[in-house]
């Protein structure tokens, strides 16, 4: 990424900052039918990514398009409704721009979600999956090329999925006694789903659920030092589990059947973790 590059995150940087004055500590990614989620916070301030300089506007159903900074209780936070995937026709280094917004604006930890598609047998639509770590078939990373000021060029992945973080995740989850599953998240281009036979590559490589997005945020996060958290809805059986074919509407509604569960479950989570955060300050 050039210096050209650079003048762009501060052109998109000055619009946002025009607009708005409050300096989020978390950051969450909204994924397909999850971005109700945004219309929870108090004093939201909504910028449409449309009238952002620069910022890769998402074209996808279920990703609304906005960056809604607010607060949940007394934590502040950045949520962005409307995912850019590489699908789209993106370059992989636009995928993650918002991450390096984020950045910029102080966000300490990045919560991810999306919809998946369970490959492990034992999960069922519906369910929430903790992710604990990812494998990388989209074979892009958008940290390649020259190195974004304040970025590492050599970023190490271990604990990638914050350990920490994500054992209160887990906590809360008994607290609210709302079933967490665990599991390995395996990302792939699209914006076809998978063949049967990648799935049962993917499930023999260690992937519990396959999906289209997630991993280039979490690469940039790292690099910036930004702790990762997050949660997959599975709202599938991947291709070869189950006799149902797949269909985006059918992915975007089981998400919107379980939004009251994965709010309450997120909302709480950001709450334990923003104070925990506050205490780090």
């Amino acid at each position: 990424m050039d210096g050209s590059v650079e003048k762009k995150i501060q052109q998109s940087l000055a619009h946002i900052n025009s607009q708005n004055k409050t300096v989020p500590s978390i950051g969450i990614i909204l994924g397909s039918g999850l971005g109700d989620f945004a219309d929870s916070l108090n004093q939201a301030v909504k910028i449409p990514t449309a009238q952002i300089p620069h910022y890769p506007v998402s074209t996808v159903s279920g990703h609304s398009g906005k960056l809604v900074f607010g607060k949940l209780n007394n934590v502040s936070l950045l949520a962005v409704q409307g995912r850019t995937h590489y699908y789209e026709g993106y370059q992989i280094s636009d995928v993650a721009y918002v991450v390096r917004l984020m950045a910029r604006l102080g966000v300490k930890l990045l919560f991810v979600t999306n919809a998946a598609g369970g490959v492990n047998r034992a999960f069922k639509p519906g369910d929430l999956m903790l992710i604990t770590d990812h494998i990388n078939f989209l074979f892009r990373n958008p940290l390649m090329g020259k190195v974004v000021n304040s970025e590492s060029r050599w970023t190490d992945m271990y604990d990638a999925y914050d350990n920490h973080f994500s054992r209160v995740i887990e906590q809360v989850a008994l607290e609210l006694k709302i079933p967490l599953k665990k599991g390995v998240l395996f990302s792939s281009t699209g914006p076809t789903y998978e063949t049967a036979a990648e799935i049962r590559m993917a499930r023999s490589f260690g992937a519990d659920a396959v999906s289209m997005s997630t991993i280039p945020e979490v690469l940039v996060a790292r690099a910036n030092n930004i702790k990762v958290v997050g949660i997959s809805c599975i709202t599938n059986m991947a291709t070869g589990l189950s006799p149902i074919k797949l269909a985006h509407e059918d992915v975007t509604e089981i998400a919107r059947q379980v939004k009251l569960k994965f709010q309450n479950l997120v909302a709480k989570s950001i709450d334990v973790i923003g104070g925990e955060l506050l205490v780090e300050k």
